[in-house]
């Protein structure tokens, strides 16, 4: 066979199989800001996990927890300028950023966890996750487990909204709960989540409220007498891509991260749902802090208030979005 049959039959073989072509290994650095033990880290070894399996082995995940990468005030930002990869953050220190969430943070916004999973998993949480990506650019992967921001304190049991009056409370950089807790009586003290711990310890506040999972992985239980199972706010901690990394996944990887996202979200609200009840057991017991049966309707009320005020302050998109959060919440 002459060199030219042979170059022949080559070239005719490339065009009817084509080349053969690789996926580039990608590495995906994912942070978060909480300790390793919280719900953040259930979702972000869930979501190693699957990646890789998923991408066969193509997709490297490295988890920087305890804000190694960037607390979440600054993540957000870092993953529009594409800096960082993806991130956890707590859905209301998203708002500064785009400022619809806050409809989600508003206090007693959900009636209960099947109506916060309704809203969150259904029509009204793909189309909020499409308009936050066209807004920003970034990618709301997965809302995740939903839970609920209980409240401690340092200066006396809560049985009414009254015992909030004058009360020193932390609360993040977020004017929803810097309002709700200024209704409630107390007084709100806005500050970053890495000074929250140093101002519980010297008094610079009385008193704070955070995920259930989250007063036992921080440890407040040591420092903080008082434990009341307010609900106030509903809380998750959506999983969040750049734009950037999302371009660089070829189609195969992409798909990967997207069906890893939504299978982690799913694994993290089954584990955190059988945990939170024998958490706030413990608080109360092994963990030493005191709890008392408390009249809500104070709270529910002073929370429909606030909740009128910013769906008729914050325009049309916004005040239909807290609609159809309400109208879900009353179906049978």
């Amino acid at each position: 066979m002459t060199r030219t049959m042979i170059a022949a039959i080559f070239s005719i073989a490339i065009g009817i199989f084509g080349t053969t072509t690789y996926a580039k290994d990608v590495t995906i650095n994912l942070g978060y800001a909480a300790a390793e033990t919280s719900s953040y880290g259930v979702l972000a070894a869930e979501f190693e996990k699957l990646a890789e399996e998923y991408s066969g082995g193509t997709i490297d995940v490295k988890v920087r927890c305890c804000g190694q990468l960037m607390g979440e005030d600054e993540a957000f930002k870092a993953m529009q300028l594409g800096t960082v990869d993806m991130h956890i953050i707590t859905g209301n220190n998203v708002s500064p950023h785009f400022p619809l969430m806050d409809a989600f943070v508003l206090p007693y916004i959900f009636q209960d966890k099947d109506h916060a999973y309704r809203i969150l998993e259904g029509k009204v949480g793909d189309d909020f996750a499409a308009k936050l990506n066209a807004a920003t650019n970034v990618h709301l992967l997965t809302f995740g487990f939903v839970g609920d921001r209980d409240f401690y304190n340092s200066r006396n049991p809560i049985t009414s909204i009254d015992d909030m009056a004058g009360l020193k409370v932390r609360v993040p950089k977020n004017q929803v709960m810097i309002d709700t807790f200024a209704e409630f009586g107390a007084v709100p003290i806005p500050l970053p989540w890495a000074d929250t711990p140093t101002a519980l310890q010297t008094g610079t506040v009385e008193g704070a409220d955070n995920g259930t999972s989250f007063i036992k992985s921080q440890k407040f239980y040591e420092i903080m007498p008082y434990f009341t199972a307010l609900e106030h706010f509903s809380y998750f901690s959506p999983l969040f891509a750049s734009d950037r990394l999302m371009n660089k996944l070829d189609e195969d990887q992409r798909d990967a991260v997207i069906r890893a996202a939504r299978d982690a979200g799913l694994a993290q609200k089954a584990e955190m749902s059988s945990q939170i009840d024998g958490i706030r057991v413990f608080l109360t017991t092994d963990g030493g802090m005191e709890t008392a049966e408390f009249d809500r309707s104070g709270f529910i009320a002073a929370a429909q208030r606030v909740q009128d005020k910013y769906a008729a302050e914050k325009g049309q998109e916004f005040s239909d979005l807290v609609q159809a959060i309400r109208a879900a919440g009353n179906t049978n």
